[in-house]
């Protein structure tokens, strides 16, 4: 598929068949996670990747009961930092450091952005960045399982502070924003899938300049 007829393919799936997704297609995804852009490259959240039914039997309830949670092949939970700390800085500009061939003195003046946007600002101002930031990584594993024909479905609809109770997320300094679950489409049973997308049109959505 090229990509646009990819995004054409997608649709947020209601309902999915059980099937597992190959190993390489969901690292394919993970990747293209890991690679998406974040605000000062700082990449402020944890992806969780829940396989294990067993679990996903105890998440579904604080979602809803959304039936993707276990029909799933794998769901991913993104979860933001619950502050932004002197040590996740320093921990940053030492791996810039490394990857980079360089030393933390020559990162200097990285480091000091990073302290002086983030550490005067409050946890609550923090987090919500790092969500934002989490989302922007949400859309391209949205993207990349569409170009590897695996079914998608980004969820909000759960109770984040019962989940990360649950997956024991404040001792990880970690905060749930959003899961996306992977698989593939049930099309018999799901209601949504032979619907057509609704969109605004690119007149109303985009202003030129």
């Amino acid at each position: 598929m090229q990509w646009m007829d990819s995004f054409e393919w997608r649709y947020a799936c209601k309902k999915m068949n059980g099937q597992s997704v190959p190993q390489e297609k969901i690292d394919s995804i993970l990747q293209a996670i890991r690679l998406a852009p974040t605000s000062m490259g700082l990449q402020p959240f944890t992806v969780l990747v829940i396989t294990d039914l067993e679990l996903r039997k105890k998440i579904q309830p604080v979602a809803f009961n959304q039936s993707q949670i276990t029909d799933s092949s794998h769901l991913l939970v993104f979860a933001a930092w619950s502050s932004i700390t002197e040590d996740k800085i320093r921990e940053y500009v030492a791996n810039a450091a490394h990857i980079r061939n360089t030393t933390t003195e020559a990162l200097k003046g990285l480091s000091d952005m990073l302290t002086g946007a983030l550490l005067h600002q409050s946890d609550e101002q923090n987090f919500n960045w790092a969500a934002r930031q989490a989302y922007i990584a949400l859309g391209f594993g949205l993207a990349a399982a569409a170009m590897v024909q695996v079914d998608a479905t980004p969820m909000e609809g759960f109770q984040p502070g019962k989940l990360d109770e649950l997956l024991e997320l404040p001792a990880k300094g970690l905060r749930s924003v959003s899961m996306l679950a992977l698989g593939y489409r049930d099309a018999e049973n799901d209601w949504l899938v032979n619907l057509a997308k609704v969109r605004r049109q690119p007149e109303q959505l985009f202003i030129h300049y």
